[in-house]
């Protein structure tokens, strides 16, 4: 069976810790390269993830004819310049969310992508593809909730590391970029539909100025989204999905952990059995790794020629839902995406 063949643009800790590892233990991944401004950097990471090669500048990873496809996990300014980059070397690209700083900048990567149509480009919302995520998007599309009325996220860490680039505003530092984007794009998922109109409050932090707290309503055609987001409170996350006749609560939405199972709880709108937390049943999903199955999935694409899982226009409208947010923040009213 062929592998897409992948370099990696930096050594940021989610793709060292995270995603690399994952993506090496695929079936259809083969992480061939990897690059750094500093080469030594470059070099100590593919020695301690037995990468092939080490290069000392993204335009040298990016020159290299036998890498298919890049994975892009730079800090947020650099996603839609060095996804470009790619997109014209050549290569097929899966970039980290958020995949840009504003809907204008996300527009421009689409454009580059529409000059390149045989080459595929994604933005990594890996959750999307968990299991535990495809469950519940079936259980409220079947109506075993009843009609979808309301969903409520709550996502949050603490972070003051004044080096951090999450707490850098300049290059897209803060919570609704980080981690408010994941807010927004369930919401988006599940209802399949977009907001006509948010209303948020953002409060910044005084030392670093990015917004530390970002609370909002997502007003959609058949419900309510609503959703707290923080990079200074203590780690946690949970999603519930509310429908006339049952729920869906999800115990770690995001960060699904690799090495145990995850869980969530449905109450049915039918009779309840085998009830455990407030009268819903107990789900358990089988051990995985959504990043490994992020990169087969894209993978599987490119190879087959296939539609990746998630258009890049998809990104664009989820920029178009931060952005409103932050006006939203500033006026202290209601606005349109």
């Amino acid at each position: 069976m062929r592998k897409l063949r992948w370099g990696v643009l930096g050594v940021a800790k989610i793709a060292t810790e995270k995603v690399i590892p994952a993506m090496q233990r695929g079936e259809l991944c083969d992480i061939v390269a990897i690059a750094s401004r500093d080469r030594a950097k470059a070099q100590e990471a593919a020695r301690r993830l037995g990468i092939p090669r080490a290069y000392g500048s993204y335009e040298e990873l990016l020159a290299d004819r036998e890498i298919d496809a890049v994975y892009n996990p730079l800090p947020n300014h650099l996603h839609v310049p060095w996804s470009i980059k790619a997109l014209e070397a050549g290569k097929h690209v899966l970039c980290e969310k958020p995949i840009a700083l504003s809907a204008a900048e996300a527009e421009t990567l689409v454009a580059a992508s529409r000059r390149h149509p045989r080459l595929k480009v994604m933005e990594a919302f890996m959750y999307r593809l968990h299991p535990q995520w495809q469950l519940a998007k079936r259980l409220v599309d079947d109506g075993s909730i009843g009609q979808l009325r309301t969903i409520g996220t709550l996502f949050s860490y603490f972070n003051r590391d004044a080096a951090d680039v999450r707490n850098k505003p300049e290059i897209g530092g803060g919570a609704l970029l980080d981690i408010g984007c994941y807010a927004i794009s369930l919401s988006r998922f599940v209802f399949a539909d977009e907001p006509r109109r948010v209303l948020a409050t953002l409060e910044r932090d005084p030392d670093f100025g990015i917004d530390r707290l970002a609370s909002a309503i997502l007003e959609f055609e058949r419900g309510t989204s609503i959703f707290t987001v923080s990079t200074q409170l203590m780690p946690y996350q949970r999603v519930h999905i509310l429908g006339t006749q049952g729920r869906v609560e999800i115990e770690i939405p995001f960060n699904a952990p690799p090495d145990r199972p995850c869980r969530l709880w449905h109450r049915a709108a039918a009779a309840i059995t085998q009830s455990t937390a407030f009268g819903a049943k107990e789900i358990e999903l089988p051990v995985c790794n959504q990043y490994t199955i992020q990169g087969d999935a894209f993978s599987r694409a490119v190879l087959d020629d296939t539609p990746v899982p998630t258009p890049i226009e998809d990104a664009v409208a989820n920029m178009r839902v931060i952005e409103a947010v932050f006006r939203s923040g500033a006026s202290g009213t209601w606005e349109k995406p």
